[in-house]
């Protein structure tokens, strides 16, 4: 049997805190320890039960003490533990500096219950952390893309798209059956179908061409949505922010 992973959610939004409480009840890998709903009181646990914990969930903005600072004092304690940053924040200038200051993850909300389980438990039993400071700001700017394309984060497609794209993202492969490949991969994540999932897909992009930004769609897909506003198919949908992600880290690493 696993070893039960033991986390501390930090987060001055108690309805957080309580969806993340109730989830992990039913979890016979993960087990909430602590819940605090504010910096000062969760810094003070962290520190003075090091032993008792594996994972850290915890906002940036909270009242008392906010979470950068708590990471400072982490770093300053030498307190190394695997932390995943829940915020609603997607600026460039936060990710990196919870970067440099060793989160080991950064989700942006509102956080799906069964993903955030998926990433506690990659996370504790990942050996190769340089994979995740690679990967992390790139789920964030799907994520990002997808609220611009006006996509609603309540919506079942929404979560399919993003773990659809990650998957094209990260595969070393040029993966063209989004069909064969794809679709049957993120229903057994999400103990569905593929035709759920195809389905989902679909409906979700016909709302982000009701509801997206133009000129946004029109920087990413270019001027095939000039003609009458015709919609992508859900493989050029995945496949195009997929690889428009892959050459916008080239850039960045060129």
């Amino acid at each position: 049997m696993n070893k039960i992973i033991n986390v501390v959610a930090i987060d001055d939004n108690d309805a957080v805190l309580s969806s993340i409480r109730k989830y992990f009840r039913s979890s016979v890998e993960v087990k909430v320890v602590g819940s605090f709903n504010n910096g000062k009181e969760g810094l003070t646990y962290l520190v003075n039960n090091a032993n008792d914990y594996d994972v850290i969930l915890m906002d940036i903005l909270m009242p008392q003490i906010d979470g950068i600072k708590m990471l400072e004092e982490l770093n300053k304690r030498k307190i190394d533990k695997k932390i995943i940053v829940m915020s609603s924040f997607k600026d460039d200038y936060t990710i990196k500096k919870v970067q440099r200051l060793k989160a080991s993850y950064y989700m942006l909300k509102p956080v799906d219950m069964k993903v955030l389980e998926e990433r506690i438990i990659d996370l504790f039993h990942e050996s190769d952390e340089v994979k995740y400071a690679d990967n992390y700001s790139v789920e964030v700017e799907v994520s990002s893309l997808l609220h611009d394309l006006g996509i609603p984060s309540h919506v079942r497609g929404y979560k399919y798209i993003r773990e659809g794209i990650m998957l094209l993202y990260t595969s070393r492969e040029v993966v063209n059956l989004v069909t064969k490949d794809i679709y049957p991969e993120i229903a057994n994540r999400y103990n569905t179908t593929s035709t759920r999932v195809e389905r989902a897909i679909r409906h979700a992009i016909e709302i982000s061409w009701i509801r997206g930004d133009l000129k946004v769609m029109e920087d990413i897909f270019g001027n095939s949505i000039d003609f009458e506003r015709s919609k992508p198919t859900n493989s050029e949908f995945l496949t195009t922010i997929a690889d428009r992600l892959k050459l916008h880290q080239k850039d960045l690493v060129g």
